[in-house]
């Protein structure tokens, strides 16, 4: 039950690495060097990130709703979403977590729960379609999601689905967090601008091999939606907190805050 600040089962000092093999004509040593100093970075900005998104957790009895995985599956150490929750659960606080399942790829339920019941965190497996419910009832403090991608003026892509949570946050006056590292923040495109994938339609139109949807009718299925920063209460980084308006803070803090995690490319050369 005890979790690790840099993740749920170990730690970048402790971790079951092998020896990374000397070098040879392919630069094999410096490969694996550089992948471990990424990973090591990663789990130092996932800390720091649960370190600042704790005060943003009621002190006694914080419940949250979680949406797809921004675990340790997912990024480095204890995650970003999940990170505030491991070091609550660590430091003895009353914490507990409603994962959103995630349709169509179910990320929310086959990882984000299992991560959390490794950990010992209580957590509820929710549909998306009961999470305006679930508020109605008073039953969560909070929304907390991660991002693939944030725009300087605050814009949150993220796994579909997580717009609609947004809105209904604002509707029951719930808070809204995205907690992301600062290397997610996109100082090229504005929130409109960011391309959405489409997944195929076979993630939608079956459940396992078993067909769901008739054959004459049609399917959408994009990966992520865009939640508009009017709906984004902060967002949650290496570097602390930050509050609307998101613009110059954002793009100040993207261009790299001094000393905060090292980079693990300083002084490299290409592998």
């Amino acid at each position: 039950g005890r979790v690790s600040r840099e993740g749920p089962e170990s730690s970048p000092d402790t971790a079951p690495w092998p020896d990374p093999p000397s070098d040879g004509p392919n630069g094999v040593r410096r490969a694996c060097d550089a992948a471990l100093a990424v990973w090591r970075g990663e789990a130092a900005r996932c800390a720091l990130i649960g370190r600042h998104g704790l005060a943003v957790l009621p002190e006694e009895g914080a419940r949250v709703l979680l949406h797809c995985n921004a675990g340790a599956l997912a990024t480095g150490g204890l995650g970003t979403a999940t990170a505030p929750l491991y070091l609550a659960h660590e430091a003895g606080r009353d914490v507990r977590a409603y994962a959103g399942e995630t349709r169509p790829v179910l990320q929310g339920a086959r990882l984000t729960a299992w991560e959390l019941s490794r950990a010992g965190i209580p957590v509820t497996v929710v549909t998306d379609s009961m999470a305006g419910a679930l508020m109605a009832e008073g039953a969560v403090d909070l929304v907390l999601v991660g991002a693939d991608a944030v725009t300087l003026d605050g814009t949150v892509v993220n796994k579909i689905g997580t717009y609609g949570l947004a809105v209904l946050a604002r509707h029951h006056g719930l808070p809204f967090y995205a907690a992301v590292p600062l290397t997610t923040v996109d100082a090229q495109l504005e929130g409109s601008a960011v391309p959405i994938e489409e997944r195929p339609e076979d993630e939608v139109r079956a459940f396992g091999d078993r067909p769901t949807v008739p054959p004459e009718a049609a399917v959408w299925n994009p990966a992520f939606d865009r939640t508009p920063p009017h709906l984004v209460t902060a967002i949650i980084t290496e570097a602390g907190v930050i509050r609307p308006p998101y613009g110059s803070r954002l793009r100040d803090l993207a261009q790299g805050p001094p000393g905060l995690v090292p980079d693990p490319w300083s002084g490299r050369s290409d592998p």
